[in-house]
């Protein structure tokens, strides 16, 4: 048997909040198909997607208050879970039910726990509260990629593809030229890349809005096992960017959080947030769109990536430097997978270099 792709001992995003509603939605998280909905106080359910009495999936049925009727037979279960109506019938078999995972409501994303429940601490939830600071105004989407989401990580820890793959928006050559620096703790990996006294690219020059030439930087926070965060902005050549005074530019902070549907494909949920003209909700709107097209471009390579993995399953890959970033996810990842089978140790027990 192969080696998992990813722990389940950890949050993942299931769906923009927005999303969940008094309605079943579907999905499928790290190979388990999962139905979310909101009780009628608007708390978040997420139960596994098939009946106890058939497995026809519980998605293709209705809500009743807050339960679920299978539409299949009609058996009912309640937000934990358990079965409480069987048709025709008063007694109900005491082992009628199903899974019903931890769930929470954080940052604008319903997380879901996959793992064992005893180890579902809300405090693990990541931190991406930018999405909901009154101080940021942040919008974004989910996109379905068919990739192994690693390869999303992978991507977003070398932004040095800016240059070649996003060249008309985001990305110049001083992307890929610039120096770097790579760090790493127990859950974290970080790459900071400052590009000092430089011609913006298109989408930083009409964010800044000023002519001249400016201090860009890129400081990524990578968090154990699929969340990435980065810090992005420019402002003015010589002002002290670098050493804290972002005051002459402007600032914002990708925020992306990657969750396994299966081995070969993900959910992709990813916002801008920006610290600069908060009321104007044209220009989220904007940006939104703007940084669609750009992951859109992604998109594109990283599922031609895997179609090409698939077809060569016996390649070796060779790692550059730009790879110091992605290296260490992969192995704070396979920490986490590891811990998860060897039985002796906890979910989040890895070593600390």
């Amino acid at each position: 048997m192969s080696k998992p792709t990813f722990p389940l001992n950890a949050w993942y995003a299931a769906a923009y909040d927005v999303e969940l509603k008094r309605q079943l939605l579907p999905r499928t998280i790290c190979n388990k198909p999962v139905v979310l909905y909101r009780k009628e106080n608007g708390t978040p359910v997420a139960l596994a997607d098939a009946c106890w009495h058939r497995l026809v999936p519980l998605s293709l049925g209705r809500l009743e208050g807050d339960n679920v009727v299978c539409g299949y037979h009609g058996l009912e279960f309640d937000d934990t879970g358990r079965c409480v109506y069987m048709p025709s019938q008063d007694t109900i078999n005491p082992s009628a039910c199903v899974k019903s995972y931890p769930i929470a409501e954080r940052h604008r994303f319903i997380w879901i726990w996959p793992g064992d429940p005893a180890l579902a601490d809300p405090a693990l939830v990541p931190d991406m509260h930018w999405n909901n600071d009154p101080a940021w105004a942040a919008d974004g989407k989910m996109i379905e990629v068919k990739c192994d989401y690693r390869l999303v990580v992978d991507n977003l820890m070398d932004l040095t593809h800016e240059t070649f793959v996003h060249g008309s928006s985001i990305g110049n050559r001083a992307v890929a030229e610039a120096p770097f620096e790579a760090s790493h703790s127990d859950r974290f990996a970080y790459i900071t890349r400052w590009m000092d006294d430089i011609e913006p690219p298109p989408f930083w020059r009409k964010q800044y809005g000023r002519p001249g030439k400016v201090d860009r930087w890129q400081i990524i926070r990578f968090e154990a096992p699929c969340t990435v965060t980065i810090d992005v902005g420019v402002a003015e050549a010589g002002t002290g960017a670098k050493h804290g005074d972002r005051s002459q530019g402007v600032n914002g902070y990708v925020l992306n959080t990657i969750t396994p549907s299966t081995d070969k494909t993900c959910l992709y949920f990813w916002a801008f947030a920006r610290n600069y003209d908060l009321g104007n909700q044209a220009r989220t709107h904007e940006l939104r769109e703007g940084v669609a097209g750009v992951f859109r471009e992604d998109e594109v390579v990283l599922e031609a990536q895997q179609r090409a993995i698939e077809a060569n399953p016996d390649h070796q890959f060779y790692n550059l430097n730009i790879d110091a970033g992605s290296m260490w996810a992969r192995k704070l990842i396979d920490r986490m997978i590891d811990a998860e089978l060897t039985p002796q140790r906890g979910p989040h027990s890895v070593a600390t270099e």
